[in-house]
């Protein structure tokens, strides 16, 4: 497989691109969906359908070039490296845990086992549902006690496939605990506000990545009336629900799925947010492109906190730069990338909760999905900043 990135140059080349989605039998798998002309597409394409589809761009005068010459060396690679780093037995302690490399669903669980045990007073984990194929939902949540206090809520590995979001949100774990003492800034914010942070919203699609299909994207639910299977979780909620955006092909990578909150993935989301009541900020964690969103994304009337949420994305994108220099974008979904309905963070709006961000991590494509596990770690240390921005805006702006 290679991964080929196409540049529409206008309205015309676009549809040309636009209308390769449709063509089931190439078996594209689209990893930056056509926005619009200017803006690249990142689609892998099997061996087999390389010449056609090369010719077909070269016979309509559409520009491309090749991002990853040979997608199987990379996930090859990858896969040895986490061989290597599992071999070195499990860690008895989050001292000793490597946030340098990739680690598999059971080792992730591990880790929070030992993160709560080592840290009683600060850390405990909830069980707030069970995935498709009945593992565990298991989320961490952080506070200095009291009842109910206003919550910030963070996310990672929705889509299954976004390998780095799921080793960051392990790396923010670890991070809460050594620094709730002695940074200021976290301090005070759990002084005042709990941390909730899913790492691993999407088990089975996670595991499904380690055994079976590195490029899965979904979940793995299977629904009457179709041999394809799994629903893409970032489409099924209950907000502009199968509007433009998302598919209503089972077999498509953004399958909104038979209704809203079909997915037990989501619904636990969904239904732990309403419970609690008093979540104040929601962010929820993908790859690749680095951008930092606010909604909307399925309609392109302004949300009524578009000033205020543009503000602190500018300001979060500013710190996260500021370390190593990574280029962000910010704005909302459907003005920075494109319509998008269903989606996490325009129902969490919806629901009264004003920050709600989406990010998408390191890079801009030359890996995409297969990011080096040495990027790992300065990627979780410069999105952390953003991350603190934003906390530290909610402490300061109760509602």
């Amino acid at each position: 497989h290679q991964v080929l990135r196409i540049v529409p140059t206008n309205d015309e080349e676009l549809q040309k691109v636009q209308e390769l989605q449709d063509l089931e039998e190439l078996k594209l798998d689209f990893w930056l969906a056509p926005r619009s002309p200017g803006y690249p597409v990142d689609v892998r394409v099997p061996f087999p359908s390389l010449q056609p589809l090369k010719a077909h761009l070269e016979a309509n005068g559409v520009f491309y070039s090749i991002m990853i010459e040979d997608v199987q060396a990379l996930v090859d690679h990858e896969q040895t490296e986490m061989l290597r780093s599992s071999r070195r037995q499990l860690p008895l302690s989050t001292n000793t845990f490597d946030y340098a490399t990739y680690h598999s669903l059971d080792e992730i669980y591990t880790f929070m086992d030992l993160l709560v045990a080592e840290n009683p007073n600060l850390v405990s984990k909830l069980e707030i549902g069970r995935s498709t194929e009945n593992r565990p939902l298991y989320v961490l949540k952080f506070s200095k006690g009291g009842t109910n206090r206003p919550a910030i809520w963070i996310d990672t590995g929705i889509h299954s496939r976004e390998w780095v979001t799921h080793a960051s949100g392990v790396w923010f774990a670890k991070k809460i605990v050594l620094d709730h003492e002695n940074d200021k800034g976290l301090a005070s914010i759990l002084d005042k506000m709990d941390i909730f942070l899913e790492i691993v919203v999407n088990p089975d699609g996670f595991v499904f990545t380690q055994t079976k299909n590195r490029m899965w994207r979904k979940t793995r639910s299977r629904h009457p009336g179709s041999t394809c299977v799994g629903v893409d979780p970032n489409r099924n909620w209950d907000a502009g629900f199968g509007g433009p955006g998302a598919s209503k092909n089972p077999c498509s990578e953004t399958y909104h799925g038979p209704y809203a909150n079909s997915e037990p993935e989501v619904k636990a989301i969904v239904d732990f947010v309403k419970n609690h009541g008093n979540i104040k900020a929601f962010v929820s964690i993908h790859s690749y492109s680095q951008l930092l969103f606010y909604p909307y994304g399925y309609t392109s009337t302004p949300v009524p906190d578009q000033k205020e949420l543009d503000q602190i994305s500018k300001k979060a994108v500013a710190a996260l730069s500021s370390l190593y220099g990574t280029k962000y974008k910010y704005g909302s979904i459907i003005t920075t990338i494109y319509q998008a309905s269903g989606g996490t963070i325009d129902w969490t709006y919806n629901q009264g909760i004003k920050y709600s961000f989406t990010f998408e991590l390191r890079d801009t494509g030359r890996y995409g999905f297969l990011l080096p596990a040495k990027e790992i770690v300065p990627t979780a240390q410069e999105t952390w900043l953003a991350l603190k921005v934003i906390m530290q805006h909610a402490r300061d702006h109760p509602y």
